[in-house]
């Protein structure tokens, strides 16, 4: 990924490039869906939504920062829309339980989409709207949507975890119980 992701930055302008901030339970987990795609540059773990200012992970894991642990995407709009990444989120997340994904429970794991412009907003809520429509399970859609706040990067072993610990990881995602359950929402998980 970082051989790409220096190519890729050299080719284009900083200036040209979005964020795009999710939460949708453990980081962990966040990273590896987005970082698939072509026009992703890069993905960090991290905390938004919250109060505290340089938070660390065993406060905002201990529930009281207010933060979510979350997903940073920086992506060239060039080449994958702010509606791709929608999609993605809405298959890799619970968008039923707040304040809870998977085995993970507190306002800290709760899933949100957090917006960067008045575009990603409106793409946001229609999103949502459509999936309420055509959903696949009977629950209501309990997903946030809130304007994005500051963005602390986690601590750097958290950072690309699924690719520097591959056994803990899927050690960590099978027991949470993550893919059985996106499958009973969504179908069979790619």
């Amino acid at each position: 990924m970082m051989v790409t992701m220096m190519a890729m930055t050299s080719h284009v302008q900083a200036s040209e490039l979005e964020h795009a901030t999710f939460a949708a339970g453990c980081f962990w987990c966040m990273e590896h869906p987005f970082d698939e795609l072509p026009g992703v540059i890069s993905t960090t773990s991290g905390y938004t939504g919250g109060h505290k200012d340089h938070p660390t992970y065993e406060e905002v894991s201990a529930g009281g920062t207010g933060h979510a642990e979350s997903v940073d995407v920086l992506f060239d709009p060039k080449i994958i829309s702010y509606q791709q990444l929608l999609s993605v989120y809405w298959r890799n997340s619970d968008p039923t339980t707040p304040n809870r994904q998977f085995c993970d429970v507190g306002t800290q794991y709760r899933p949100a989409i957090f917006y960067h412009n008045e575009t990603q907003k409106k793409l946001a809520e229609a999103s949502k709207h459509a999936l309420e429509q055509n959903k696949p399970f009977a629950a209501p859609i309990v997903t946030e949507i809130v304007a994005a706040g500051r963005f602390w990067p986690a601590e750097e072993y958290h950072q690309n975890f699924y690719l520097k610990n591959p056994l803990r990881y899927k050690f960590y995602r099978y027991n949470c119980g993550r893919d059985q359950r996106l499958e009973q929402l969504w179908g069979e998980h790619k």
